[in-house]
């Protein structure tokens, strides 16, 4: 073969090669696209198939899914982005949901928080002992403090959530640790606190307005009493119960108008 021949094939074979990789080109560019298409059907379809998320569109890059739209609850925002995850496929959820409901102040939102606290979970017998409360900012909640156990921390997360006007929750609420020294403990310091004859006004409340945290051995004394000696009684009826290392006293006494709306409660 000639030199000039094999210079033409070696043309022709570069020619026909690209011409074989253009068309390929256009089908291997297209198939992330319809992976996406597929994707965001998955999950509009799968995911936000509730009448209370048909407020939300849902949209797919790569794997990666954008949440955006409105609701009415913060927890049905968080309800949205967990239900995306488990859509096989997802590899990210970025949440851009806004939470569209009443516009509270946040004093009126942040009492009206604290006292739907103090009745969660009242009749579940671990209510003394859970001490959370709750700082609003901007409709952005924070939960801290102690609570008994996850489902008591699991519950006043969720009454949080399920509150109109809560934009955002952040939890830092922290769970106490799993002690039969210390339930033993709780027991003996209702018993001594509750059951003392100026103090057993508060356990009529089924709030237990005190609160009873102990870590470790460790006690601390939240909530609200009527007078100054309420509080000193309650102190030196804890650091009466054998086994207990430490007692700090944070128990406030209530003001003028704090009594009053507690008179007209009751």
């Amino acid at each position: 073969m000639s030199r000039m021949n094999r210079k033409f094939f070696a043309v022709l074979a570069l020619v026909l090669g690209a011409s074989v990789f253009a068309s390929q080109y256009p089908a291997a560019a297209a198939q992330p696209a319809q992976n996406d298409t597929n994707l965001q059907a998955e999950v509009m379809n799968k995911a936000l198939n509730k009448p209370d998320l048909k407020g939300v569109q849902a949209s797919a890059h790569d794997g990666a899914v954008t949440l955006t739209g409105t609701v009415k609850l913060f927890e049905v925002k968080e309800e949205a982005d967990k239900r995306t995850h488990k859509i096989k496929g997802v590899q990210a959820v970025s949440n851009e949901i806004r939470v569209a409901g009443p516009d509270l102040p946040d004093p009126v939102l942040e009492a009206k928080l604290a006292k739907a606290l103090s009745y969660d979970r009242v009749g579940y017998g671990t209510t003394p002992f859970n001490a959370i409360s709750v700082q609003v900012e901007d409709g952005t909640v924070t939960l801290s403090g102690h609570a008994y156990g996850p489902i008591d921390a699991a519950s006043a997360i969720a009454l949080a959530g399920y509150t109109p006007g809560v934009k955002n929750v952040v939890n830092e609420v922290r769970i106490d640790p799993l002690s039969p020294m210390d339930d033993r403990s709780r027991i003996q310091l209702f018993r001594s606190i509750y059951g003392f004859p100026t103090l057993n006004k508060y356990a009529i409340d089924p709030a237990k307005p005190i609160r009873i945290s102990v870590q470790n051995g460790n006690v601390n004394l939240y909530g609200v009493v009527d007078s100054q000696t309420d509080k000193d009684v309650a102190g030196i009826r804890a650091n009466s119960v054998p086994g207990i290392f430490k007692v700090t006293n944070d128990l406030t006494v209530a003001g003028p108008r704090e009594k009053n709306s507690k008179q007209v409660h009751n």
